[in-house]
């Protein structure tokens, strides 16, 4: 999610924990644990893959959090000894305060590795927009009321709790409309005689009413959307070209695995003058995307890796997307 959110959600975690003994410490403390993950950003990579597939390691491992927690913890206690909280409480505050945060982009799909270091693909639910408006709004309200709340602490506590259980049964409800949306889409797509090899469905920007549905098929994928406000259980989905075969040659070299054990197969492939592309297509809709790499080059009659690797322009939504968007989720399907 993005920095606001999660700082919010480190502060709200964190006075849930130790508001009660600490006070506005707690508040503090978990802010800046909240959204100590992400600055993985600011460490050197080797290339533009590696920058982006490396985002989310292992700063956001629930290993990592359990080992470093118990050590932050005992530094937080000694430094707030007059207040009498013991060291356990401290090392959960961390704890909670990292973990929540690693556990929350997993929601997101551009996926986290909550086990590093274990080699499996990122965990990425893809259940939620990575800034969410009406998820950050209730921890938002509950964190300002826990920070100028003066005498009436017992109802700060009370209106933090309330806001982190409203954000936390929003992104619960995010979690049952996609198991959802997938099973509609599923079975739209077994109508149309669409062979498909895997499945995700995403919102799209900032809402949880419009759905984008991306189906992975052996020449290519399968494009839809599905929005709540439509009139019937239907998708109209479009295919589009892959070419995988531009990859025979060079499969092997690092960037090429990296990519495709991070987009879990959720991938295009194509030429664009003479230099071959990947695209994650979890992260945008067509034709625009965030992240694109060339992983190789046309030479003579063969294809060359790329080295280092580059990161293509991203193509982000324009203003008449975000319209189409908002058109789209109200039923409007050309």
């Amino acid at each position: 999610m993005d920095p606001l959110t999660q700082i919010l959600l480190g502060a709200a975690v964190g006075h849930a924990t130790l508001g009660a003994h600490v006070g506005r410490k707690a508040l503090i403390w978990g802010a800046v644990l909240g959204g100590m993950p992400d600055l993985d950003v600011f460490i050197p990579q080797a290339d533009e893959v590696a920058a982006v597939t490396n985002h989310r390691g292992f700063s956001h491992s629930l290993v990592t959090h359990t080992v470093v927690a118990p050590i932050l913890g005992s530094g937080l206690a000694r430094l707030h000894a007059r207040d009498g909280a013991s060291t356990v409480r401290w090392t959960l505050l961390v704890w909670l305060a990292l973990a929540t945060h690693a556990l929350l982009d997993a929601t997101t799909i551009y996926g986290t590795q909550i086990l590093w270091p274990s080699t499996g693909p990122p965990a990425g639910l893809g259940s939620i927009f990575v800034i969410d408006p009406l998820y950050t709004l209730p921890l938002l309200v509950g964190v300002l009321w826990a920070v100028f709340a003066r005498r009436r602490l017992v109802l700060a506590r009370r209106a933090n709790l309330v806001g982190l259980g409203l954000s936390t049964a929003y992104l619960a409800a995010a979690i049952l409309i996609q198991a959802q949306v997938r099973d509609i889409a599923a079975s739209e797509l077994v109508r149309q005689g669409a062979a498909k090899d895997r499945l995700i469905a995403t919102p799209t920007p900032f809402n949880l009413v419009l759905w984008r549905l991306v189906a992975m098929a052996p020449q290519g994928y399968w494009e839809g959307y599905y929005s709540l406000l439509d009139p019937k259980p239907e998708v109209r989905f479009v295919q589009y070209a892959s070419d995988e075969s531009l990859l025979s040659s060079i499969e092997d070299t690092p960037a090429v695995a990296r990519l495709r054990w991070f987009t879990r197969g959720f991938y295009r492939v194509r030429e664009i003058d003479g230099r071959v592309e990947i695209t994650d297509l979890r992260m945008g809709f067509e034709p625009r995307y965030v992240f694109s790499f060339v992983v190789g080059r046309r030479q003579e009659d063969d294809i060359g890796p790329l080295i280092p690797p580059e990161r293509a322009p991203s193509e982000l939504p324009d203003a008449e997307a975000l319209r189409w968007v908002w058109r789209r989720m109200h039923g409007e399907t050309h």
